[in-house]
This record gives structure tokens, sequence and C-alpha cells, in this order.
């Protein structure tokens, strides 16, 4: 996508350790007329597969998977990185290791929300080693509902999560894929 691979090369700020800073725009400050697209683009690429729900992990993910289901017209699910008391009953859980944050999470969604009769697309704000979109994936597989794919704004193909999800199988489509990156040359693109 033109537009986001754009504003990455103005705004997007390259740092030791391959951390890509994207606050500027995606991920703490949001830019609504980007992220309308982003949710239209998501809706063409993934149109005809029936989607009934929307998946993804908080905090990041959940402005992008809320346009998309905007233009799919369906609701999001948020996976929460901590069980509170307002989350009862049966849940789905799964283990999450954050790249950026350094921890590992037990994330949950509520049996209520994500079962057999869904099909289900993930949407996501980056994925580099794959954990966080790997354990959504564990999450529909123990409801018993149909993945149809993961969308994901921003993929560094040259970290391994993109290339071994895909080879199980999984289809993933990427607005931006980065090829390499570092402070020193900057951002190529695939």
């Amino acid at each position: 996508m033109q537009l986001l691979e754009d504003r990455v090369l103005k705004d997007g700020v390259v740092r030791e350790g391959s951390v890509l800073k994207v606050d500027s725009f995606l991920n703490h400050q949001l830019d609504i007329p980007l992220f309308v697209e982003m949710g239209r683009e998501f809706a063409r690429i993934f149109d005809g597969c029936e989607i009934n729900k929307v998946l993804t992990i908080e905090a990041s993910g959940i402005a992008i998977a809320c346009f998309a289901a905007q233009q799919i017209g369906c609701p999001v699910v948020f996976a929460k990185k901590s069980r509170t008391k307002n989350i009862a009953g049966d849940l789905w859980h799964s283990k999450v290791e954050s790249y950026t944050h350094g921890k590992i999470y037990d994330v949950v969604v509520s049996r209520d929300f994500l079962g057999p009769n869904d099909r289900v697309l993930i949407i996501d704000d980056f994925l580099a080693n794959g954990a966080a979109l790997t354990g959504l994936i564990n999450m529909v597989q123990q409801s018993g509902a149909t993945l149809v794919g993961a969308g994901i704004a921003i993929e560094k193909a040259f970290q391994p999560g993109g290339d071994l999800l895909r080879s199980r199988g999984v289809r993933i489509e990427s607005l931006v894929r980065i090829k390499s990156m570092s402070p020193e040359t900057g951002i190529e693109f695939c």
C-alpha cells in the first residue's frame, strides 16, 4: 500500500535492535484518514471471505482492526493481555511474547465471543517474529473457528515470522513489507 509505505519513509524512525518507531501515526498518535484507507484495503483484500469477526490483540492492533471491521461489517474481538474483574467465565488462553515489551503475556478472549461458527480475520500492526500472530491463531484453533487469514499493517520480512506462518498455510497479507532497515541505511521495502 503506497500510502502507508510513503508514511513509513516520511515519519518512521529506525532504531537499533530492528525497532521501527511509527508512533507519530500508527500506534500512539493515530492518523485517522490513513486508518480509513488501511481498513478499506483490508476489506478489499479479503473480500468474499465471509468474515464475521475480526480478532486482534491489545493495544496497538485495536484501532486498525476497528477500521477494517467497519469496512467488512462485523465486530472486533481483542485478546486482553491481562484478566480483569469484568472478564468472567470460560476463556481461550494463549501465551504471547512481546518483542517490544520483552514480556510474556497470557492473553485471553472470552469463549462468548469466539466459537466454531466464526470466520475470523486477524489484524495487527506489526509482524516480526510472529509470536502475537501465533498466539491469536492458537486461540482461533482452540475455539473451532475458521481462520481466513491475517492482515498486517507492517511486516518486517527480514524477520522469520511471516515466512514461518506462511509455510504453515496461513494466508498473510501485509500492507507494507520491509526487506531491510537500519539507522544507518534507512528502510528498503520488498
